[in-house]
């Protein structure tokens, strides 16, 4: 956007890079085909991978054969777990035995398979084609054990087991608070009470996973290029689970098209390719096909929620309890553990509301489905569905308006610590709450409303926590504590930079605001600064990219480590001058200047000149070149975005079909790096949310058996069924992240289910019914139309 003639260099807010709506310097390379994604790479002599996957949802493996397989024209090898010998993945909590049971997660399955679609043995051929007829010739026999797939099979007394050292089907059973006061409010005040249900989710990113692995004997070095979220991680497990030095493994991410918390664990397939590719000494490629990503990729999102609520005849929220249990599927995932969605939602339920007394249990059970990954948003999208559908049934029974209870109860003081023992930075709760309604108000759709008994009104008014630091996610008790993360940033003697960041781009546009945080501290144009992600040889360690980390902390770790070279080059620049260095500033237009003599100036690229090659100029306190590192850990609890989501349905009374009429989302991530990319990421978000409110859900037959294989059977939505979606800006600073920035990336996703449902209930309502489940089926709606017109009609049910 800057650079032409006459234009101004900066076209942000005051004439700054943050804040400016800069187009995202990734597309151009991505909408022209010259973006390189895992399957883009083909290697000389690579050679192909795919899974023999169970095909029962529980049994004990009787037979595997895979000489029929290896006979295969163009089959090169096929492995079992016991060819590849491989160490397993354990997942761990640091919590007692009665709280925690660990999982063994090996990377080919040995003796039993828990899920329809887990990986039994590894065929690798010349070609995809002779891939699958190799799969198609291996031989496997079951002895089929009954199959648990729901809670209460998983929870009944006589309930086939999973694990064997796992009683009862429970992999976690935490009463995470249970605070003095919740009898007595309950004894004393108005009870709500309900269960909530959410479908089974698969995260869906548009590129599927996939690996490709090659072995450098020159190096003694395994490569890996994979689309994953952690590539570091990725690093560890492969070398235990291969029994190698870290320094033997090297990881590289592409480019990945999304993520959505499906890629940040470690998934198995890729560490079985990377063996194969060692064993024999050539490039293997795998590639999940659409149908595996269905059944066998990670899910997410099964939850139940038994909750009771208190309020006086006010309106005034005094205590919550409630009973959470999360279907976590057949293993603990690396490195979050089955603790990721239940301790999540006990932590956090409370959301944007005082809540005097609490009590809640969490427990993961486990089941014969694919195991669970944490999907964007992690528990939130559910739990502030019970609490917005809790202010909408309390409103109805207490006979106030549903923003009203909300206004009397969100938090309004800052730093505010909660029931949860969690502090709350400063936020705009109540002003996003206001702003969404008089959209609505102004729009009239409240009068449209009053005329068509088929429309209906819903909010859903929540936080986010962003930028989880070590001190947040030690509190969950995990032997792997994700937290800070590292940048280094160089600049070269043509004055550009290189920054590097442990967070990995899979959609989020950090190529630009990275850049943008940078060019404003070094007053450096966009152009000169580049990001490098992904590689762990050149990026010392990082945390990958989930949770709404990035900007949080990874991009305070890059605006710090400009700071240091900001510095560095004020330091030359001063001797150079034969100045103080408090006498020196940065330019903004990629010099240093003397500040009593601004005439006295020193471009970036001289003072990089005396840095690199006349470095007998440079002051003593100065080391040769520009380069510059730094980390950093959000402190305490984190940084809390915010929003409002604000919602009009109409329900087809032919068909039960849903339509969204307008969709208002009013968000706070504090100081807005980029405004059309915080939009995009809260669209995108939404479309999701949406997706998980109206139509998409992986369902199980009796015997374990996914129902969705295909798009015919998982419906996504298309454009066709998403909105036109507003978002209005409000900022509230972050005081403890080095650009007041909060992360963004996952508030869209958590908002919507609970703001549709609020808002198909709101139309239900005259029908006696109200649902308290997602996705929400047409057919429900359908009934309790159909119900109460006849009722209306006299006719009865």
């Amino acid at each position: 956007m800057a650079g032409k003639p006459g234009e101004p260099r900066f076209d942000g807010r005051g004439g700054k890079w943050i804040g400016a709506s800069v187009r995202r310097r990734e597309d151009p390379r991505l909408v022209t085909g010259r973006g390189r994604f895992v399957d883009d790479i083909h290697l000389h002599g690579m050679l192909h991978a795919g899974f023999v996957r169970a095909t029962v949802a529980h049994g004990k493996i009787t037979g595997l054969d895979l000489g029929a397989a290896r006979e295969v024209d163009g089959v090169v090898a096929a492995y079992s777990a016991e060819d590849l010998q491989l160490g397993d993945m354990v997942a761990l909590l640091d919590r007692p035995p009665e709280e925690f049971t660990p999982t063994t997660m090996p990377i080919l399955a040995r003796g039993k398979v828990r899920f329809v679609g887990e990986p039994v043995a590894l065929v690798v051929a010349k070609d995809p084609y002779a891939v699958e007829d190799g799969i198609e010739a291996a031989q496997v026999s079951y002895e089929v054990l009954d199959a648990v797939v729901s809670e209460e099979t998983a929870l009944a007394e006589d309930a086939p087991l999973v694990h064997e050292d796992a009683p009862n089907n429970v992999l976690l059973d935490v009463t995470a608070f249970d605070t003095p006061g919740v009898d007595e409010a309950f004894a004393d005040g108005c009870v709500i009470e309900l269960v909530t249900r959410s479908g089974r989710q698969n995260a869906l990113p548009l590129e599927t996973r996939g690996a490709v692995a090659s072995w450098d004997d020159r190096d003694e070095q395994l490569l890996v290029q994979t689309c994953s979220q952690v590539p570091h991680q990725v690093r560890t497990v492969l070398a235990r689970s291969l029994r190698i030095p870290e320094r033997s493994v090297r990881v590289v991410v592409p480019d990945m098209g999304g993520g959505f918390g499906q890629k940040c664990v470690v998934g198995r397939e890729e560490i079985a390719v990377a063996a194969a590719a060692k064993l024999l000494r050539r490039p293997v490629k795998w590639i999940e096909d659409r149908s595996e990503a269905l059944a066998s990729g990670f899910l997410a999102r099964e939850q139940r929620y038994r909750t009771r609520a208190a309020f006086t005849p006010e309106g005034e929220l005094t205590a919550l309890e409630s009973d959470i249990v999360c279907d976590m599927g057949a293993y603990s995932c690396y490195p979050f553990t089955v603790g990721i969605e239940p301790l999540m939602a006990a932590a956090e339920m409370p959301s944007v509301y005082r809540v005097p007394a609490y009590r809640v249990r969490a427990r993961a059970i486990t089941s014969n489905k694919a195991p669970t990954a944490p999907y964007r948003g992690v528990s939130r999208p559910q739990y502030v569905m019970v609490m917005e559908r809790i202010m909408d049934l309390a409103a109805r029974k207490l006979g106030l308006d549903p923003v009203e209870i909300r206004r009397r109860n969100v938090i309004t003081e800052f730093p505010y610590t909660g029931i949860n023992k969690v502090t709350y930075d400063p936020g705009s709760y109540l002003e996003s709450l206001e702003l969404g309604e008089k959209i609505l108000r102004d729009e009239g759709w409240y009068d449209l409303r009053e005329k068509n008994p088929y429309i209906g009104i819903g909010y859903s008014c929540f936080s986010e926590r962003t930028g989880y630091g070590s001190e947040a996610f030690a509190k969950r008790k995990m032997t792997v504590v994700p937290g800070f993360d590292v940048s280094e940033i160089r600049m070269d003697l043509t004055g550009s930079v290189v920054v590097t960041s442990g967070t990995i781009n899979h959609g989020q546009s950090h190529e630009t605001t990275f850049a943008q945080i940078v060019a404003e501290r070094l007053g450096v144009d966009l152009a000169k600064v580049k990001l490098r992600q992904g590689d762990t040889e050149r990026i010392s360690y990082g945390w990958g990219t989930f949770a709404s980390r990035s900007v949080t902390i990874g991009g305070s770790a890059v605006a710090t480590a400009a700071t240091r070279l900001g510095e560095q080059l004020c330091v030359i620049a001063a001797h150079l001058m034969d100045t103080r260095v408090e006498n020196v500033g940065l330019d903004g237009d990629g010099g240093v200047i003397q500040l009593d003599d601004p005439s006295q100036r020193l471009s970036f690229e001289e003072i990089a000149d005396v840095a690199y090659l006349r470095s007998h100029l440079l002051p003593k306190e100065a080391e040769p070149t520009l380069t510059a590192t730094a980390a950093f850990d959000v402190p305490g609890d984190g940084t809390f975005s915010n929003a409002t989501h604000a919602v009009v349905v109409e329900a087809d009374p032919g068909t039960g079909q849903v339509k969204i009429l307008r969709y208002a989302c009013v968000e706070d991530c504090g100081v807005v790096i980029n405004p059309k990319v915080v939009d995009g990421q809260a669209r995108g978000g939404i479309a999701q949310g949406i997706a998980g409110a109206l139509f998409e859900e992986v369902t199980y037959a009796e015997n374990g058996e996914p129902s969705a294989a295909s798009f015919i059977d998982y419906l996504v939505p298309t454009a066709a069924e998403i909105p036109d979606i507003t978002v209005d800006h409000l900022e509230t600073p972050c005081a403890f992240t080095e650009s007041g920035a909060k992360g963004a990336g996952e508030g869209g996703t958590i908002g919507a289910p609970a703001a549709v449902l609020n808002a198909v209930n709101d139309l239900l309502w005259h029908t006696g019914v109200q649902l308290e489940q997602t996705p929400i089926h047409p057919e429900s709606v359908l009934a309790a139309l159909a119900a109460a017109d006849r009722e209306k009609a006299g006719t009865g049910a």
